[in-house]
């Protein structure tokens, strides 16, 4: 019970023994012309743009901070190199266009952090500035259209396979180098150490404005990278719906994990669980035929219930009636 993972590991077992129960058919794996198909192929990949966000938001939420534009930022990832692929069809133009919008991407998390770090801004406000304007940028750079695209080095990002869809495989690449990065060296420890006391970590020695402006960057590639997933996906860039509401999903992917919003304790294994979950859940409510205008109500409902059985109180409440139950 005093597992924080243990909830979340429930919560995704029941959603895939639900739609194992509605679907038959959903853990069965084929291989098609190499690659591999099935219902849980499909949430990993329908789950990897989500995964890659969270995992940013994580180290943010982590430093005590929060980061509502990442959704923006991957409808302007996209938006930029889609419109920079219409200037011509080939290899080298959308390689180019792709990482054109990823250093964009760093210079938009850089401004986040220059505002939360470097001017002291409360980060609920001064990423909402972007969550904001970031929409509207998307929009100028595509005049307001879809703009569609036909090119397969892009289309690979998003809708490739090597076996396994390669979304699947860049999501999962940067899950391990974040983990190396963040469990193997200091920077696991420096980053809590700001969550936990920004103040004091900086009267200790750690430059606490560096690893928050750090934080906010990678959160803003990842957005980018993302960003690239969908679009490439569908192979269109729509600024108005592209990524909307993702940095929601995120967030509750980071909460359902056990990271804590009060920053300095994170769990990386948790984020994973919690992006499956949110995608899972995001199946489960079609296969079940659950209404669209109610599938946020339903989605709240069980993000709540295991919210709620993962708080420190509920863990005790459920822990103090086993030992009474065993000591009977």
């Amino acid at each position: 019970m005093k597992n924080r993972l243990l909830w979340p590991l429930i919560a995704l077992a029941a959603l895939l023994v639900l739609n194992l129960v509605v679907t038959p058919s959903f853990f069965a794996l084929r291989i098609q012309d190499g690659h591999l198909y099935g219902g849980l192929v499909d949430v990993l990949k329908n789950g990897a743009p989500t995964l890659l966000i969270a995992l940013g938001m994580t180290l943010v939420i982590a430093t005590r901070g929060i980061d509502l534009s990442v959704g923006a930022v991957a409808a302007i990832a996209g938006a930029v190199t889609c419109v920079h692929i219409g200037t011509s069809g080939d290899a080298g133009t959308a390689f180019a266009g792709m990482a054109i919008a990823l250093v964009l991407c760093a210079v938009l998390g850089l401004w986040n952090g220059f505002l939360v770090a470097g001017l002291g801004i409360q980060p609920i406000v001064a990423t909402l500035v972007l969550m904001t304007a970031g929409r509207g940028v998307a929009m100028l750079v595509t005049e307001g259209q879809i703009i569609t695209v036909n090119n397969d080095p892009f289309r690979q990002v998003g809708a490739g396979f090597l076996i396994l869809p390669i979304s699947i495989l860049i999501s999962l690449a940067v899950l391990g180098l974040v983990a190396l990065a963040t469990r193997k060296t200091a920077l696991g420890m420096l980053i809590e150490a700001v969550g936990v006391n920004p103040e004091a970590s900086r009267l200790a020695g750690v430059r606490s404005r560096t690893i928050i402006w750090t934080v906010y960057v990678f959160a803003a590639v990842c957005a980018g990278i993302a960003g690239l997933m969908i679009s490439s996906n569908v192979s269109a860039a729509d600024a108005n719906n592209a990524g909307l509401w993702i940095e929601m999903d995120a967030i509750l992917a980071v909460v359902i994990g056990g990271t804590s919003l009060a920053g300095g304790r994170y769990s990386l294994t948790g984020t994973l669980l919690g992006a499956l979950i949110i995608q899972t859940l995001t199946t489960t409510v079609y296969t079940i035929g659950v209404a669209p205008e109610v599938t946020l109500v339903f989605k709240a409902i069980v993000v709540i219930t295991v919210c709620l059985v993962q708080a420190p109180k509920a863990r005790a409440a459920l822990s103090f009636r086993s030992r009474k139950v065993a000591v009977s």
